[in-house]
Parts: C-alpha cells; structure tokens; sequence
C-alpha cells in the first residue's frame, strides 16, 4: 500500500488513557479476503456437519419415513443459522476480537469511540449481516416457483439488494458496513504481536530497578496490557511520554529526573503482564481496569 493510500485509511484512535495511536483502516481487499476466508471454513463445517446428519438421517428416515426427514432437515436449517451468525459473534467476542479469516488478513474489530468493545455492538454488527449478505444469498437461491415473472423480480431484487450492501463501505471514507455504522465499530488493521515472550523477558530485566507494589500493578487489566504493547512496539517518543505521565500518574508513582520512559513502560508491562498471567492460572481474568477483581 502505498503512502497516500495507507495516510486517507489511518484514524484518530484514542485509547483509555486519552493516547491516540492511529490506527489504520482495513482495506475493501482485506476485508472481503477476511470474509471468503471465514465463508471456506463455515462452509467446511457445514459440509462434514451435513454428512453427519445425512448418515443419521438415513436411520431416521427408514425408522419414521418423510416425518424423520423433515425433521433431519429443520436441525440441518437450525445448525446452518447458529453457524453463520455465532459463528461471527462467538470469535468477535473474544480478547482478538477478530474470526480466523481477519487474523489472517492482520485485522480486527475495534470501537470507533476507542473504549472497550461491548457485546451488544458485535451483536449488531452481525444481526446486520443476516440483511446484507445472507438473505439476499437465499433469495438467490430459493427453489423455483411456476411464475417465471415472480421469479426474475426475485433474482432482479437479490442481485441488487446484495450489490447495495456489498459496495455500501465504498461510498463512505471509513469503509464502514452497515453493521458497523450501527454497531460503532470499524475494522482495523491489528498489530503485529511477534515475539511477545521477548518483550517480556527484556522487560522484566528492567523491571529489576522498579519495585511496583501489589496495587499500583493492579490499577489495570487485559485491555490496558494490550495498548501498552502496542506503545511499546511503535516506539514513538511523544506517545511513549504520555502514556508514561498517565501511568505514573495513575498509579502515583513518582517519576525520577531523567528516567526513560521505554525502560519505565517497559518494566511496568512486564510486572502487569505476570500479575494478569498469574491470575489467570487461579481462574481469574480482568479484562480492563474497569472490571471489579473477583
């Protein structure tokens, strides 16, 4: 991509603790290969589910004749519409907020206000892709009637009512679906996360000259030790500055003269990032600085 291009997709993104990292948009490619990405592994699903339910349904259908069919049928239908919607949800819910065709492609979902991402906009978002993509998909597909008149229109109103849906993030500069407009989301390229292990290890060298304590540690969660990595990956002095000022701030601990605020974030990242593990192992998990310990 090229810099123009990758200039008009970075937006303002602010985190929790007011630090805008600019983020960047996904792009209509990356996008649309994140879904034909998920769209394979669905239908890989749907086909061995199939298969299942077809060789159970022989049994059914010699046991109870056309009623076991039908009813093999209705659970074919019922397993097809969890799939495709928590399929989507179930993915987006979790801490990458993102299904596997987005991790492939390096994006995820994230809330255009820069809080936290909540449930009831992954739900929107998806509830939205039943009306963009897969009812028009069905009508497409539907069997065919006696009217070929009914039945052109049918096709004509497919056609069009899934185009309308398919090029609507064309038209508005955040490359927004739908969904997104009325979840409050937008899709963004995710960091690259490699050697995660190292920022730990070289951190918790320097966290040697820290001494944290218990709470000033647990003033944050998961959410938090994400932005912070992304800080400390990017590696831009101002940014870097302000979130080591809110930290400090934060956690009252008083800054020395001359002190880096690499070394400083750094350690502080290693310390949460082993308390949060920590925790875990204990079967306790604090998503954001907001969640209450348990």
């Amino acid at each position: 991509m090229s810099d123009t291009a990758a200039l008009k997709l970075t937006r303002s993104f602010i985190t929790p603790e007011g630090v805008d990292l600019r983020l960047q948009l996904g792009d209509a490619g990356q996008r649309a290969g994140a879904f034909l990405l998920d769209a394979a592994i669905m239908m890989a699903v749907l086909i061995v589910v199939s298969i299942l339910i077809g060789l159970i349904g022989i049994g059914a259908w010699t046991a109870a004749g056309m009623k076991g069919a039908e009813v093999m049928a209705v659970l074919w239908l019922l397993g097809f519409f969890l799939l495709r919607n928590f399929y989507f949800i179930g993915f987006e819910l979790s801490a990458a907020a993102a299904t596997p065709g987005k991790r492939v492609m390096g994006l995820r979902v994230a809330a255009r206000d820069g809080g936290r991402l909540r449930p009831g906009a992954i739900f929107a978002r998806n509830a939205m892709r039943e009306l963009e993509v897969f009812i028009p998909i069905s009508m497409l597909f539907a069997p065919t009637g006696a009217e070929g008149g009914v039945e052109g229109w049918m096709y004509l109103l497919g056609i069009t009512w899934a185009g309308i849906f398919a090029l609507f993030p064309l038209f508005n500069k955040d490359r927004l679906r739908a969904g997104d407009l009325i979840g409050g989301t937008w899709v963004v390229r995710a960091p690259k996360r490699k050697l995660v292990r190292d920022m730990a290890d070289e951190g918790a060298e320097r966290l040697q000259r820290y001494a944290f304590t218990l709470e000033q540690i647990e003033a944050y969660g998961a959410k938090e030790l994400h932005v912070l990595e992304d800080v400390l990956r990017q590696r831009d002095r101002k940014t870097m500055r302000a979130v080591a000022d809110r930290i400090a701030g934060k956690i009252g601990w008083a800054r020395l003269d001359g002190e880096d605020d690499y070394d400083f974030l750094s350690a502080y990242y290693a310390a949460l990032r082993k308390r949060l593990e920590a925790r875990l192992l204990m079967g306790v998990r604090r998503r954001d600085k907001h969640d209450v310990a348990r």
